[in-house]
């Protein structure tokens, strides 16, 4: 065997051996410790100590689209919030086994340990084009105990929008701008931040094409990537007659992007300087926001850093990607945002201090248990 596939193997075997390990962890945190709340719903008709560790919260939107489709609810809450690949993924893969409620779930969580492991192999290529062997495995290693990067072994689409990410990311770093631009369709497809890398997407093409044929490829791999997201949008005016329909259901869920994306980092930081104790001891959602909170401010400190060090694209890719969720006022969800900001982590790949990288290694494990036992245990991180 090749040193290339060699190494191509050691990544993909640690991938899904910390699939492996993470799930007996949560397995073990689900009969040790409370729920925080009831289970909203089980993957087999009965509660199992296992396999339920992978379904919480949104789990049951991905695995109800993908069992009865879109149900727009007019003025009101509803599943089109979600984008479409990863539940069509999971009909798919679930029908070959038979059209029952658990496998569906267990097609869920297969598809996310699948993209999870092609993701970190894509990681590798990509981290290699900048970096030196070693320090691309240390990519893959930091962006896996991201605190977390739980999600991506449970049933929620992350890993399959990372997977896209970095193949479109990979793809136009090579010039493959066709394929490049069919990978970023189906990311743009998949989650909602995924229109936020066109930008980043745009400026390779622009920087990287030479000729008047390059250019015009570089254009169409752009406009293709583009062509996953207007097309759910097309979807969703035939659906409700409003193409945009999907972001007002995002704001009758208390999303509302747009805003200064300074002002919940602001009272965030002006809570914990003036009273944290009495901050994080007095209400409910303190101590998730802060986790959230703190982690949206550390990426935002290092995305300067990223866009000095590697260039113009992955700090764009960070800026829009950090500007969304940080502009709607509200920090729910922030760890599943910046778990998919790569560039962040082949950025801390680079330091050269074994110190400071093996306490990052430190901090992240540390954190990454406790949110995957606060995941586990359904408290409300989202």
């Amino acid at each position: 065997m090749s040193p290339s596939r060699q190494i191509v193997l050691r990544v993909a075997v640690f991938a899904l051996g910390f699939r492996i390990v993470s799930a007996i962890l949560a397995l073990l945190v689900n009969l040790v410790f409370p729920l925080d709340r009831p289970l909203q719903f089980t993957v087999f008709a009965d509660a199992s100590p296992f396999w339920d560790t992978f379904a919480r919260y949104d789990s049951g939107y991905f695995q109800g689209i993908a069992w009865d489709g879109y149900s727009p609810a007019a003025g009101g809450r509803s599943n089109i919030a979600y984008f479409p690949v990863y539940p069509m993924l999971i009909r798919f893969v679930g029908r070959l086994f038979g059209r029952h409620h658990a496998t569906y779930y267990i097609a869920a969580i297969a598809i996310a340990w699948v993209s999870f492991v092609l993701a970190m192999v894509v990681l590798y290529y990509l981290a290699r084009l900048d970096l030196p062997r070693r320090r691309a495995e240390r990519a893959v290693l930091l962006i896996a105990i991201f605190p977390f990067a739980f999600f991506f072994g449970v049933a929620y689409s992350e890993s399959t929008f990372l997977l896209f990410a970095l193949l479109a990311f990979y793809l136009f770093r090579i010039k493959r701008w066709v394929l490049g631009g069919l990978c970023g369709a189906v990311a743009t497809a998949t989650r909602v931040p995924g229109i936020m890398m066109l930008p980043a997407l745009a400026w390779v093409a622009w920087r990287s094409s030479t000729d008047a044929r390059d250019r015009a490829l570089a254009a169409f791999g752009v406009a293709l990537a583009a062509s996953g997201f207007a097309a759910y949008c097309t979807y969703i005016y035939v659906l409700t007659g409003h193409p945009f329909e999907w972001a007002a259901t995002l704001q009758r869920w208390g999303y509302y992007p747009g805003g200064a994306p300074w002002l919940a980092p602001v009272r965030l930081v002006g809570n914990l300087v003036t009273h944290p104790y009495l901050y994080l001891t007095t209400e409910r959602m303190a101590p998730y926001d802060t986790l959230y909170g703190v982690t949206g401010l550390l990426f935002a400190a290092a995305t300067p850093f990223v866009w000095r060090r590697f260039g113009a694209h992955y700090g764009l890719f960070m800026l829009m990607n950090l500007w969304l969720p940080l502009s709607s006022g509200v920090f729910e969800g922030m760890g599943r945002y910046c778990s998919v900001l790569f560039p962040c982590f082949i950025w801390l790949a680079t330091i050269r201090s074994r110190w400071i990288y093996t306490a990052i290694v430190v901090v992240f494990a540390m954190f990454y248990t406790l949110g995957l036992a606060l995941f586990t245990t359904v408290h409300p991180l989202f």
